[in-house]
């Protein structure tokens, strides 16, 4: 304490003077002054450097959400509040959301279209009953490049992209037949998708009834009936796809390496709990995992 009051008061009187009156060796309040930092200090700059490494780990995409539960997973017990400001003292954050709207769904009134039999029942029991399916585009110095994906809505996992520099219906064709390769589904699985032409078209039609698939299609002009498509696009465009990249070969080199690698096998998915897609469908062969709402 005596040396704490002589810190306080050194602006106004000499150290010497202090440390006569307060009967304490000049000696000693230095040696107190650089002293190593409280346990308390040094804990919290181990846990920031913790945290920092985290985040490089994961591409500095993550914020104190995910960096916490990668810390509770790593046996380090703290308080998501802690993180957060552990973060934001060392000028760190996840990244955040760009406002844009891509605009692929072009209908055609000439093809027939599904009902909406998924009807925003975003939960599945197990994988392979539902895919979601979308195109979106992504900006690069060449011109737009389109991004097809199907997501497995039990894992949130991507099982099947394509992408190409034209919105032609063999664009997501190559994606379900990446899917199909890959998962090789079970009868009756729900397909479902907006009402762009693509979709609606016969030749893809055609797959889908090949597969003994159940086709669903979103409302007119209503994205949230593909609710988590439209988030992992979200996800997308903060995490992978924040910049414009310099050519397609250079896009199509880092989507892929995001989705199939990042996303799918590390990346930590609220919905599943904090786990990967791939983590959560291993577990859940051996538990019985069910995702949260």
């Amino acid at each position: 304490m005596k040396y704490q009051a002589i810190e306080g008061c050194k602006a106004e009187f000499p150290i010497s003077r202090l440390c006569a009156v307060l009967n304490v060796a000049e000696s000693g309040y230095y040696e107190w002054l650089n002293q190593a930092p409280s346990a308390h200090k040094q804990e919290n700059r181990e846990l920031q450097q913790s945290i920092c490494t985290i985040w490089k780990q994961y591409r500095g995409v993550y914020g104190a959400p995910r960096i916490h539960a990668e810390l509770q997973e790593q046996g380090i017990n703290v308080g998501h509040n802690r993180v957060a400001r552990l973060m934001r003292e060392a000028g760190i954050q996840g990244k955040s959301t760009r406002k844009r709207r891509p605009h692929t769904t072009q209908a055609d009134p000439t093809h027939p279209v599904a009902a909406n039999v998924l009807d925003r029942q975003f939960t599945a029991t197990h994988p392979n009953e539902v895919w979601l399916t979308d195109i979106t585009y992504i900006d690069t110095d060449e011109g737009f490049l389109y991004l097809a994906a199907v997501l497995d809505l039990y894992s949130r996992q991507i099982v099947g992209m394509a992408m190409a520099d034209h919105l032609r219906t063999d664009l997501v064709e190559s994606a379900l037949d990446m899917a199909l390769t890959q998962r090789r589904p079970p009868r009756n699985l729900l397909h479902h998708s907006d009402r762009g032409s693509q979709y609606t078209s016969i030749d893809y039609q055609k797959r889908l009834s090949a597969s003994f698939m159940t086709v669903s299609m979103s409302r007119v002009g209503n994205c949230w009936d593909n609710a988590p498509m439209e988030s992992f696009w979200a996800t997308l465009k903060r995490e992978c796809a924040d910049v414009v990249f310099a050519s397609h070969s250079q896009a199509r080199v880092e989507l892929f390496g995001y989705i199939m690698g990042f996303y799918n096998h590390q990346r930590r998915h609220s919905t599943l709990g904090y786990v990967s897609p791939c983590t959560f469908e291993s577990l859940s062969e051996r538990l019985s995992f069910t995702p949260l709402n």
